[in-house]
């Protein structure tokens, strides 16, 4: 790492700083700059900043790499009271396909699996 990039993160720390006091601090940005003498300008120059830096640090669009979160389920959802049958080469009455995941729910799902699995798709980008 070269001097420019060094002094680039010291910077980039003290501006993230900067953001995190201001945005803790409950009172407006204009109010929040004039009690510390900082222009507003700057203030906005540095959460832009801030801002591009992180956004370089998010995972491209274009990644091809697959990143798998469990989703913790309760467990009367793994207890099923009956056996609900599954006819090999049927279609689900519900298919979901998000890029190239599949999510198939068969007619003996239960409300609240139905419910978490899309809280869970609520959080896939």
């Amino acid at each position: 790492m070269d001097t420019q990039e060094v002094k680039r993160q010291h910077r980039l720390k003290q501006w993230i700083e900067i953001v995190r006091q201001c945005r803790s601090s409950g009172q407006t940005v204009s109010t929040w700059c004039a009690e510390n003498n900082i222009n507003p300008k700057r203030y906005y120059y540095w959460l832009r900043c801030v801002r591009m830096a992180a956004c370089e640090l998010l995972p491209t669009s274009g990644s091809h790499e697959t990143s798998i979160v469990p989703i913790p389920l309760p467990s009367s959802l793994l207890k099923t009271d009956a056996a609900v049958p599954v006819i090999s080469g049927s279609p689900a009455p519900l298919i979901l396909r998000i890029g190239s995941a599949t999510i198939e729910l068969r007619n003996g799902a239960s409300a609240e699996l139905i419910a978490h699995t899309l809280q869970a798709l609520s959080h896939v980008r």
